[in-house]
């Protein structure tokens, strides 16, 4: 070795939201570690649609799946990975919601909000994970 310390490859967060925790909790846990980040302050538009695409997966979780959330936040430096894992093995997908309709629009949203997304399954559910690029050089 040189010396000198590895240079932090990833960083990461992870939390277990019960059905009866509600979505607002998982918004505000991933508020603080997007300001931990920098996003709140230097890209306010993109950690808005983390948020957002948070509260959209765990709601689907919740109410789809009828299971607790798994949440984890991953930053490689280069994306913000939200994965969400629930106990239903059925892929989400994008939808057309009529203009009276009151859901069913949630993968619409991450579709839009998202660099990109996709939902892997296994033998104990799915996870949806969207990835978030930061705008330029806002955050380091």
């Amino acid at each position: 070795m040189d010396g000198q310390e590895p240079a932090m490859k990833a960083l990461g967060w992870a939390r277990t939201l019960p059905v009866s925790s509600g979505v607002r909790a998982g918004r505000a846990w991933a508020r603080r570690h997007l300001e931990e980040l920098g996003w709140a302050a230097h890209a306010p538009e993109t950690a808005d649609a983390v948020v957002l695409t948070i509260s959209e997966l765990i709601t689907n979780a919740h109410i789809h799946a009828r299971s607790d959330a798994d949440l984890v936040l991953t930053w490689d430096g280069a994306c913000l990975y939200v994965s969400v894992h629930d106990d239903s093995p059925q892929a989400p997908r994008p939808r057309e919601a009529g203009p009276d309709a009151t859901s069913g629009r949630g993968m619409a949203l991450v579709d839009a909000l998202a660099d990109h997304w996709q939902a892997r399954t296994d033998r104990c559910g799915k996870t949806v994970t969207a990835c978030f690029h930061p705008p330029g050089d806002a955050v380091q």
